[in-house]
């Protein structure tokens, strides 16, 4: 779990880790389907740890463990204000599919339009996926624009395996 993430979920008001987890699963809809909860947990902890949060116990019924109440301490707003300023973009990168694709190539290790016709196979599922859940959410909903995000860079991969295609049908 991004630190940053959690630490925006503090920003309005003190909370429970049961309560900042069903935001995000509510904020993310089907893409926060396989959120580990137990991160949650691991994640505050490390917060509060970095001085970032502060918890308070706080008693409930007697046949309940307490609960902890987060909130963001000074430090900790002043990241939220840093990240959501920052305006950088990730350096795309090689994944591990693109270097395998290219050693086992170059070493003729396998043949590539193999590979890339497998992987063609992976992104289809995935995009299908992708659509569906879209399909399900609420239009203008945070999960259906986040879905069109995973949509496009799927589609995005796809043109790439064609142009790969394309290189080793010419005989290269």
């Amino acid at each position: 779990m991004q630190q940053e993430v959690v630490l925006a979920l503090l920003a309005k008001e003190p909370s429970h880790g049961y309560e900042l987890r069903a935001q995000i699963e509510r904020a993310l809809g089907p893409l926060g389907a396989g959120f580990n909860a137990g991160q949650m947990y691991v994640t505050l902890g490390r917060l509060e740890q970095a001085g970032l949060v502060s918890s308070t116990r706080e008693a409930v019924a007697s046949d309940r463990p307490e609960r902890r109440t987060y909130e963001l301490t000074a430090a900790g707003r002043e990241r939220v204000d840093q990240w959501l300023s920052d305006v950088t973009w990730p350096r795309p990168d090689l994944t591990n599919f693109h270097l395998k694709l290219m050693v086992a190539a170059a070493q003729r290790l396998a043949e590539p339009l193999d590979i890339v016709a497998a992987q063609r196979r992976e992104l289809v599922r995935r995009l299908r996926d992708a659509q569906r859940a879209a399909m399900a959410e609420p239009d203008g909903s945070d999960a259906a624009l986040l879905l069109e995000g995973v949509v496009l860079r799927i589609e995005a991969d796809l043109t790439w395996l064609d142009a790969c295609e394309r290189t080793w049908s010419d005989g290269r």
